[in-house]
């Protein structure tokens, strides 16, 4: 694991840049619950976000291949932090749509940087693990950054400075700390149709994870408020299904790595469904019993893209990887772009339950 000692300062900037997202995502739908937003108003606020997430999974190689990996990152990371601004300068439903759509684009583009940069460092050997490290970084930091909602509270202007300082501060480890900056790409071009063909697997399992992890991201504070419980409980509840998922990335890599990846995707897979039927049909109302089974449900639902990425990346050839991730993160997105409304309205018209039936 000594190849994971160049890529601190990377996994530091994506701590932190993730933290503020994260406690984005979980933020813009209590503070628009508060504003009077409904629920099919904040889904559509995810469905905008997962859009500009296509747009930027488009247009990410070539800006990588015009400025490098380090440009890219630094531009797409300020542009983040502005809009963060503007979500408490302008409250409105129609320019939180704007902002997230511009969101979805550079975030699009920043995660896709970073996984094509720590893909181009690793092994095959070494792949998944340092995926699921690169997870648990994601899982932790988006955790952590939850409680300061409660800290801070939903309701006024420093919440959103705070993000904001969060997604600038990201830009200190690429610019100043990394020393192990891949080349450009030469020429990228996204074929779908090749990286479909290198593994149909990991592109459908792309696809069904941003219609789930999409929905559960946008709404499960939703879905947390409406069966009546406090903020505080809101955050955790939140909080424990996303730090379910950071305790079982590694595990699960390890278990990939040495065992058939296939195997592992149906059985985390099946366990992720019966989870979420168990909040249905199980937890109801219930606070304890909901924080179990959605600390269960993130044990096995958020591992699933890192072992989908795992499993597509093992069969790309060297300069591919730019190509790969960026395609894996634009299936993701086809998925994600529906998964949000599409559950917000079977919330509204069968109650909170359908997100996890959904």
């Amino acid at each position: 694991m000594s190849s994971i000692r160049p890529m601190i300062p990377l996994l530091l900037a994506a701590g932190i840049l993730l933290g503020g997202n994260g406690l984005q995502s979980t933020l813009i739908a209590l503070r628009g619950a508060q504003e009077g937003f409904s629920a099919s108003d904040i889904g559509l606020m995810g469905t905008f976000y997962f859009a500009g997430f296509l747009l930027g999974c488009l247009a990410i190689t070539r800006i990588m291949k015009a400025v490098g990996h380090i440009r890219a990152f630094s531009a797409l990371a300020a542009i983040a932090s502005v809009g963060t601004l503007l979500l408490v300068l302008v409250i409105d439903p129609v320019m939180w749509c704007a902002v997230r759509l511009a969101g979805g684009f550079c975030f699009a583009g920043l995660f896709t940087i970073v996984e094509s940069w720590l893909n181009s460092g690793v092994s095959n050997h070494d792949r998944a693990r340092v995926l699921a490290i690169y997870r648990m970084v994601d899982i932790g930091s988006v955790t952590s950054a939850q409680f300061l909602i409660p800290i801070f509270g939903a309701g006024g202007f420093a919440i959103f400075a705070i993000m904001s300082m969060m997604i600038t501060l990201s830009l200190v480890p690429v610019s100043l700390g990394d020393r192990s900056n891949p080349a450009p790409p030469d020429e990228v071009k996204l074929d779908l149709a090749r990286v479909w063909r290198i593994s149909p697997l990991g592109c459908f399992g792309c696809i069904a994870v941003g219609v789930t992890n999409s929905a559960f991201r946008t709404l499960s504070p939703v879905y947390a408020e409406q069966i009546g419980m406090s903020v505080a409980d809101v955050v955790t509840f939140v909080s424990v299904g996303i730090f379910g998922g950071a305790i079982i990335q590694y595990p699960l890599g390890y278990l990939s790595d040495r065992w058939d990846r296939r195997r592992v995707l149906l059985i985390t897979t099946c366990c992720a469904m019966f989870s979420a039927l168990a909040l249905v049909f199980i937890a109801g109302s219930n606070p304890a019993l909901n924080f179990i089974f959605i600390f269960i449900f993130g044990c096995f639902a958020m591992p699933l893209y890192s072992l989908s990425a795992a499993h597509s990346n093992d069969r790309a050839d060297t300069g591919e990887f730019v190509l790969i991730n960026a395609a894996l993160m634009l299936f993701y997105s086809f998925g994600a772009i529906g998964g949000p409304f599409a559950a917000s309205t079977a919330m509204q018209y069968f109650g909170p339950g359908a997100l996890f039936v959904f």
